[in-house]
């Protein structure tokens, strides 16, 4: 079985990647992620939310990103990031997970960032 460790050193590789299919391989059926706003509820609507959102932001060319804190406790994830893409600047960023019999099963984001346009 997977550590929490492990998903989510696969979930920041399958996500840098831009790889759909490898990111929603680490949540659980019905997982659950909040954001600012938003409650996706289920694989198909966290995969719909990577698509048209994540990935049209972070596919561009000249993205920077930098994980800047990382911390496992258990069966639970912290990450603290920044990035650069030609549309935003994100200044703080913070996800925590909670893997679950090796997958996600909760996942929460929240972003301090700044629109170019």
């Amino acid at each position: 079985m997977s550590t929490t460790e492990d998903v989510l050193d696969h979930h920041l590789e399958a996500f840098g990647d831009q790889d759909i299919e490898a990111t929603m391989a680490d949540y659980a059926d019905d997982a659950v992620v909040i954001t600012h706003g938003d409650v996706h509820r289920g694989r198909e609507a966290i995969a719909d939310w990577f698509e048209t959102e994540l990935f049209t932001e972070f596919e561009q060319p000249d993205v920077t990103f930098d994980l800047t804190e990382k911390t496992v406790e258990g069966e639970y994830a912290y990450i603290t990031w920044e990035a650069d893409t030609p549309d935003t600047d994100y200044e703080f960023a913070t996800d925590t997970f909670v893997v679950q019999d090796g997958k996600i099963v909760a996942q929460t984001l929240g972003v301090k960032a700044t629109s170019k346009h």
